[in-house]
């Protein structure tokens, strides 16, 4: 076992200086718009990475670089990377109208009384099938501001629910970027941290269902419009989901729904060819930066392993976290203050990712129970974040169509991360485990 060394952290101690210092002034002194989305993220890991090949002067740069090799060659993170760029071309192929049409044709038959329910229902279903929850707020936010605004409902509400089912497929689904992450950095199969999710974000779910239907009773609305939609566009989201749920392979599950979403968009003339290429291309160039996170973090990890920087962690852990129990609510602390750090839940999971398998072996804690914890967390801690790119999109989202709404007003309505993290620290320390 090596030997702890604290000093081999601080380049990650430079990164959330860096991003954290320079968000905050952006966004909040000198109030630029989306300022956390200004920074480049690969430019302050680029720096992170320069000082750990500065530190430990014991080892050649030639056997630093050999270090990095292996770190990004591991197999999870080759997995990882043709995962998102899968991800992102499906999501590039079935586009937005098709999660229009789920949105419309809910709220078409759902009593008016119900609208914010649907939103919530339809906001968990669309991001669980594209696996995005910016995508997701951006897509339903203006649907959620129409239902506020023609029945009477209040708009944190709308808002807030939108922004909370958002979060629930983003925790969940088979193609969210923090589910490859949490699932391939862990090694386990994406059905089984799906199984072990499952279980605690249902309670979370219907608690906050429950809780909007109380809300709505008790308001006074009027009749809602609809507008036109089409049910055949979300039969690629249909097999994707069902795929995913009953364990078939990641790929072939990814391919079958660009395949499907392909053969849709082509014949019902949505898209040409030449459009649907394009699209293909700008679901992929999303990806990217994403994708070069994942390698330059896994090339700091290996030098700040090599280092001892995660022993010295694991050590103070040790120190302050005793038992299984307090070890997983350990793993769940650390990807939480890396999402606050870097306001990017992927980012977060990708960084925790060999610490809490360090931890995870340490608690004696599995691989599918890890990854989950991995993305709960990170999802309850970026859902709630005033300057998370969640929150920033669903603002923009509101102020683009002539409204004027704050950060906090929006918070105080997110009853799913707050639920979730009651159900989350539940079957951590209440719940009983199963015996294998």
């Amino acid at each position: 076992m090596k030997k702890g060394n604290v000093w081999a952290l601080l380049p990650i101690g430079i990164f959330v200086a860096l991003y954290l210092g320079l968000g905050i002034t952006f966004e909040y002194i000198l109030k630029i718009p989306m300022g956390f989305y200004k920074i480049p993220i690969v430019v302050i890991f680029l720096v992170a990475l320069l000082v750990a090949c500065l530190q430990n002067r014991g080892l050649s740069f030639e056997r630093k670089l050999e270090l990095m090799g292996h770190g990004v060659g591991d197999k999870n993170i080759i997995t990882m990377l043709l995962i998102f760029l899968l991800a992102g071309i499906f999501v590039g192929v079935v586009g937005r109208s098709s999660a229009e049409s789920v949105a419309y044709f809910v709220l078409s038959i759902v009593p008016p009384r119900f609208a914010v329910c649907v939103l919530f229902v339809v906001s968990c279903f669309v991001s669980t099938a594209m696996g995005t929850s910016v995508g997701t707020i951006t897509l339903i936010t203006p649907i959620a501001v129409a239902i506020s605004t023609t029945s009477g409902f209040s708009l944190p509400l709308c808002v807030g629910t939108v922004v909370g089912g958002a979060m629930f497929g983003d925790n969940l689904s088979f193609v969210s970027d923090t589910t490859i992450a949490a699932c391939n950095g862990q090694g386990c199969a994406m059905k089984d941290k799906f199984r072990t999710n499952f279980a605690v974000v249902l309670p979370a779910a219907v608690v906050t269902l429950v809780l909007i239907i109380l809300l709505s009773l008790q308001t006074d609305i009027q009749p809602l419009e609809t507008r036109s939609y089409n049910l055949v566009q979300i039969i690629p989201y249909v097999l994707v989901l069902i795929g995913g749920v009953i364990g078939i392979n990641v790929f072939i599950t990814l391919m079958v729904g660009i395949l499907t979403g392909c053969v849709i968009m082509l014949a019902t003339g949505t898209m040409d060819f030449p459009a649907l290429l394009e699209s293909m291309g700008g679901g992929v160039s999303g990806m990217f930066e994403t994708s070069m996170v994942a390698i330059l973090v896994a090339a700091l990890c290996a030098l700040i392993r090599e280092a001892g920087g995660f022993q010295a962690l694991l050590n103070g852990i040790r120190r302050v976290f005793r038992g299984k129990r307090a070890g997983q609510l350990g793993i769940g602390l650390l990807v939480g203050l890396m999402d606050v750090a870097t306001a990017n839940n992927t980012v977060a999971i990708v960084m925790a990712n060999p610490i809490a398998s360090e931890m995870a072996r340490e608690y004696g804690i599995s691989p599918k129970k890890t990854a989950s914890i991995l993305d709960t967390f990170s999802c309850i801690f970026q859902g709630i974040l005033p300057y998370g790119a969640q929150m920033l999109v669903a603002l923009s989202a509101v102020s683009a169509m002539g409204l004027k709404l704050g950060a906090f007003a929006v918070i105080a309505h997110l009853f799913y991360p707050m639920m979730l993290l009651l159900s989350s620290l539940v079957f951590i320390f209440i719940v009983p485990e199963r015996k294998k």
